[in-house]
């Protein structure tokens, strides 16, 4: 198996993509954000990348896809990365929303 470092500029979009959004997000939640959190974060992370390179073993030794040149593309890694911790602010800024009374009592 060989790594490929040539590939469209359509990965970096996704690449880039990925971490703005992810960006944001944090910016958006940095008041709701502690240490418990970076570990969760972490922990995702570790087990995403690990889930996505056992996705990828298998669906190349079994024949469900392969790389037009029969390559894994380097990118397609930091895709990943991007992505799942992109998927994680989405889900911890939809919990926040959904934790947050619509409407608050004003005699409280």
């Amino acid at each position: 198996m060989e790594v490929v470092f040539n590939f469209s500029s359509n990965w970096y979009i996704l690449f880039f993509g990925f971490i703005t959004l992810w960006g944001i997000l944090l910016i958006i939640r940095r008041n709701s954000f502690g240490k418990k959190e970076i570990k969760e974060q972490f922990l995702i992370e570790v087990g995403g990348i690990t889930t996505c390179f056992l996705m990828e073993l298998f669906a190349i030794n079994t024949g469900l896809w392969v790389y037009p040149t029969g390559n894994w593309p380097i990118i397609l890694w930091g895709v990943y990365f991007a992505a799942i911790l992109f998927g994680f602010q989405l889900f911890k800024s939809i919990e926040t929303i959904l934790n947050k009374p619509i409407f608050e009592s004003r005699f409280s």
